[in-house]
């Protein structure tokens, strides 16, 4: 994993942990999964209209939002950025048809 994706990692799950009133990211994780969930619909929404607005300053800060946000929903089930990139690396290399194919067997 990237050095800072693996620091952020580290950062959230600590996080976990700690007292609401401490962070940012102590305190969404206090008010559970709901409220992460709606922090990355808002992000996706920003995420959207900056690549609409063609700032490309602008999308990439708010992909960094949107990024980070779900960092913290993979760190509420244990999950990190590993995860995430270990799914692309089995994707490499197969054809999206084929990849979104497979899922419907997965989820039938």
């Amino acid at each position: 994993m990237n050095d800072i994706l693996q620091r952020l990692a580290e950062t959230l799950e600590a996080r976990k942990q700690a007292a609401p009133d401490s962070s940012y990211v102590a305190k969404l994780f206090s008010k559970g999964e709901d409220a992460i969930l709606k922090k990355i619909g808002e992000e996706a929404i920003e995420v959207v209209l900056a690549a609409k607005g063609g700032d490309k300053a602008h999308l990439v800060y708010e992909t960094a939002d949107l990024w980070f946000h779900c960092m913290v929903l993979l760190a509420q089930y244990g999950l990190n950025a590993d995860d995430v990139l270990n799914e692309l690396a089995r994707r490499e290399g197969v054809s999206g048809i084929a990849e979104k194919d497979s899922r419907k067997k997965d989820w039938a």
